[in-house]
This record gives structure tokens, C-alpha cells and sequence, in this order.
């Protein structure tokens, strides 16, 4: 009676490539490890946790270099060596590269933001949080069946509401919380309705298998599918801060504690764009009509509202450097939008998602760079207004020039070499895929956004109202500030590496 069951007992059973998923993992076994010792360690020695947690994240990253060499997959379907739920390739090597990266020079700022906030975070609790988000940032790239999708999602999101409401007694980071918390669970939800539909009629999640399956499906339930795809969409614009779901960005990133605002602007962005691209480009191109139309509508209202937005806020008289951050993301979210958009339109879609991940590379640095100048203002500066940005070089020379460079990236303007060549790509991938419509609106808001970062760079140079106040650099932000001016500066001097570097080998 026991023969039979053992060959169907041995197909079941699977081996695990743990090559494969080590960047994750190791994250993961960091933040557990990181709780618990919190547990043991001396207050006074409770900076030895964020060390720790900074080694982590650089040991992950380090464990990309191995899977170089390849394509790799694991926890695949039985008999069908194409349907796995994990597989790291080019893809998904570079935007690991992008949130683990992130997370650590998040990491850095946050070990000086912790060590001024004692009384207010939390260590232990905040680096456990802090590891096990990036764990499932770093796992969303890798997912190739919507369950896993899914599931690291909630893992990328769920600590990142605690991050931002964890200061003790702070009003504003628990209103910022909340917003952040309700966008993100009607989010999940209106997905996790889209992906059930799509299973409904599709019978499968594995993504290459509903690809397959999707064409065929009914006539009497092509309605079903079509709403399943619309609402699916509909959960990932929320994550990717899409206008008209955007409304949660500017107060979460205000009341976050400033390496949660770093945090989110970049790897919160980097999973929403994944996810995105995983279930338009692999699992849905049969439905480019559907998807295709309704990303170039959203990217054009995206740029367009983000950028109006940060200039609403030069009306205000003590604006904040991080709201008007906050609102550049928004605007910069619309031009990741536009490659997605036209690898529906295009006859070579690998090229338009190689354009986003291009450009998400250029962002994810410029901006972070951007995020440590303003945490070494807001050492001093509690507010952190841009006005408290004037006379930077005065005081502080290097900060000032580097946080000029970043906003020029951003600008899309030289010496921001790298930045102009990630807006050109987006720009001529619109045109290459025929939405000349599309490179019309995302044209005239690069000359509208020149006006608000100019404006602040320009701000850096003026005279100092007083005496010019010194700003000391700790070590960590140092750090920060040196390795994304360094990687900025480098781009900018070989920026077709960048698009060989994304050439993600996705099809």
C-alpha cells in the first residue's frame, strides 16, 4: 500500500536554491536576530543593534554579486520547470540591487536619527521593523506567482506602518500612520479582489501560466477577467502613490521620522513599479489594450498633480523641504509610469521596462541624496523649511554643492548628467511606442518642475540672514551623503551604464 505513495510523496518534495534567495533571507534572520538581542543589550550599547542591522544590509546586497552569473529559480511547480513562485534573474537582481541598496543608506541616516531620538524610537522595535520591510521588498521582484506578489507586499507594507507612527507622543506621526495605513489596506484589498478574479478565470497564479491562459478565457468570462485586470491595476497605483491615490504621501513623509520619508520615497516606489511591471508586462500582455491606455492616463495626471502640487507649496511662506519632497516623488512617479505605459504600445517592451528600472536607479540615488543633506539641516533645523536652506555653503560647502547636484538630477539638468539621460530615455520611449501625447505633457512638466528646483538651489548660495550656522556631520550621514554623490557624480560621467546595467532580460 506504501509503494504507490512514494514516488507521488518524492514529486512533492522540492529543493530549496538557497543561493537564490539569500538577500532576502539574510535580512529577514538579521531582523529577528536584531529583536531578540534587544532583549539582552545594555541601553547604553543599544547602537551596537543598528551596527548590526547596517551589516546585514550590506551583506545582502554583497549576495546579489553570486547570482550574476545566471538565472535562478526555485519552489517551482512540479513538471512545469517554467511556473516557479521564485526566480532571480536580471530583473530581479537590479531592483533588489535598488531596495537594498536604499535600505541601507536609509540605514545609515536612521543610526544618527536614533541616536538624537533615544527617548522617542524605540531601537530594537524600529530596526526589526525597518529589516523585515526591506526583507519584503526584496522578495517582491523575485515573485512569479500573485500569491508570493502579494504576500511580500504586506511584508514590505505592514512594518512601514508602524515606522512611521513609532515616535512616542507624536501626533502628526500618528495621524501620518493612520492615512498611510487605510490607502495601503484599500489597496490590498481592491488587489487581492483583482488577482481573485483573475484566478477565477484562469484556473492558476503562476504568472507565466495565467499569460498563457488569459487569451483563452470564455466569452462569459471576459467581462470577469477585464474587471479582475482593472481592479488588480487599480491596487498597485495606490502603492506607487498614483494620482488619484496619491492623497496619503505628503503628511505620511512629514510625520515619518526622516529615514522613514527616505525610505518610502525610494523603496516604497520600487515596490510598487515591480509589482506593477510584473503583472502588466508577464502576466498581462494579452490585456495591453486595457492596461496600456489606462497607465499613460494616469502617468500624464501623476506628473502633472505632483509637480502643481510642489509648487503650491512656495505659497506657503514656511514650507517644508520634506512636503515639497514628497510632492517631487509624486511628480517623479509619473514619469516611471510612462515606459510602463508604452510597453504596451511598443514592439520591444523589454526596452521601455529597461527605461523605468533606468530611471528608478537615477531617482533612488539622487533622491536619498537629497533626503541626507535634509537630515543633516534637520539636525538643527527642527522644522526643516526650505528657507533654513539659505546660505548652506556657507556653513557647510560640500553638503550644499551635493544637495545642488541632486536637485539639478532631479531637474533633469547638467551638470546632473545622469538625470537628463533618465528623462530622455522615459522621453524617447513614449515617442519610440507613438504617445506623442504623453512626451508632450511629461515635456511640459520638466519645465515646470525646473521652477521649484531651481528656486532651492539657487536658494543654497544666497547670503545667510546672520551668522552662517556650522553644521556638524556625523559619521553615518557622511557616509550617506558621500555614497550617493559618489555613485550621482559617477553616473553622470557614464550614464550608458546605467542602461546596461537594466537590461533586465525579463522576456
Amino acid at each position: 500500500m506504501s509503494s504507490p505513495a512514494q514516488p507521488l510523496a518524492a514529486s512533492l518534495v522540492q529543493s530549496v536554491d538557497w543561493l537564490a534567495i539569500a538577500p532576502p533571507t539574510i535580512v529577514a534572520v538579521v531582523g529577528l536576530a536584531v529583536l531578540v538581542a534587544d532583549l539582552f543589550v545594555a541601553e547604553h550599547r543599544k547602537a551596537l543593534l543598528g551596527w548590526t542591522s547596517v551589516a546585514g544590509l550590506a551583506a545582502a546586497t554583497a549576495m546579489l554579486l553570486p547570482l550574476l552569473d545566471g538565472d535562478r529559480s526555485t519552489f517551482c511547480l512540479t513538471g512545469d520547470a517554467a511556473a516557479c513562485s521564485y526566480t532571480a534573474d536580471r530583473f530581479t537582481l537590479v531592483i533588489q540591487f535598488l531596495v537594498l541598496g536604499g535600505a541601507l543608506l536609509a540605514a545609515l541616516l536612521s543610526v544618527t536619527a536614533l541616536k538624537d531620538a533615544r527617548r522617542e524610537l524605540p531601537e530594537g522595535e524600529y530596526w526589526f521593523l525597518l529589516l523585515s520591510s526591506a526583507a519584503g521588498a526584496a522578495l517582491l521582484p523575485a515573485s512569479r506567482d500573485l500569491a508570493t506578489l502579494i504576500v511580500a507586499l504586506e511584508v514590505a507594507s505592514l512594518p512601514a506602518f508602524a515606522l512611521v507612527g513609532l515616535k512616542y507622543g507624536d501626533r502628526k506621526s500618528s495621524e501620518a500612520a493612520l492615512k498611510f495605513f487605510l490607502s495601503s489596506v484599500t489597496a490590498t484589498a481592491v488587489s487581492l479582489m483583482g488577482i481573485s478574479f483573475v484566478y477565477a478565470t484562469t484556473g492558476t497564479l503562476y504568472l507565466t501560466q495565467v499569460a498563457d491562459r488569459i487569451q483563452d478565457v470564455d466569452g462569459q468570462f471576459h467581462t470577469l477577467a477585464q474587471t479582475g485586470v482593472v481592479l488588480t491595476l487599480v491596487g498597485f497605483a495606490f502603492k506607487t502613490a498614483a494620482v488619484p491615490f496619491h492623497f496619503w504621501v505628503p503628511d505620511t513623509y512629514v510625520g515619518a521620522p526622516l529615514p522613514i520619508a527616505a525610505y518610502l520615497s525610494v523603496i516604497g516606489k520600487a515596490v510598487g513599479f515591480s509589482g506593477l511591471i510584473l503583472v502588466t508586462v508577464v502576466a498581462l500582455p494579452s490585456y495591453a489594450d486595457v492596461w496600456g491606455p489606462a497607465l499613460a492616463v494616469l502617468a500624464a495626471l501623476t506628473m502633472t498633480v505632483g509637480n502643481a502640487g510642489a509648487l503650491r507649496q512656495q505659497a506657503t511662506r514656511a514650507y517644508s523641504a520634506v512636503r515639497l519632497l514628497a510632492w517631487s516623488s509624486v511628480g517623479q512617479a509619473g514619469y516611471l509610469l510612462v515606459p510602463i505605459a508604452a510597453a504596451a504600445y511598443s514592439g520591444d517592451a523589454e526596452k521601455s521596462i529597461g527605461s523605468t528600472v533606468a530611471y528608478a536607479l537615477m531617482y533612488g540615488a539622487v533622491n536619498l541624496g537629497a533626503f541626507a543633506v535634509a537630515a543633516l539641516v534637520g539636525r538643527t533645523k527642527v522644522l526643516n523649511r526650505v528657507a533654513d536652506y539659505r546660505g548652506l555653503y556657507a556653513s557647510s560647502p560640500l553638503s550644499a554643492l551635493l544637495l545642488a547636484f541632486f536637485l539639478l538630477c532631479l531637474a533633469g539638468l547638467p551638470p546632473g548628467i545622469i538625470g537628463l539621460f533618465a528623462k530622455v530615455t522615459v522621453f524617447s520611449a513614449a515617442v519610440d511606442a507613438g504617445l506623442g501625447w504623453l512626451a508632450v505633457v511629461m515635456a511640459v512638466n520638466v519645465v515646470i518642475a525646473l521652477f521649484y528646483y531651481l528656486q532651492w538651489t539657487a536658494l543654497l548660495f544666497r547670503a545667510p540672514e546672520g551668522e552662517p550656522e556650522k553644521h556638524r556631520v556625523p559619521g553615518p550621514v557622511t557616509a550617506a551623503i558621500a555614497l550617493t554623490g559618489v555613485l550621482g557624480i559617477a553616473l553622470s560621467g557614464a550614464p550608458q551604464l546605467v542602461l546596461r546595467f537594466t537590461d533586465t532580460g525579463l522576456f
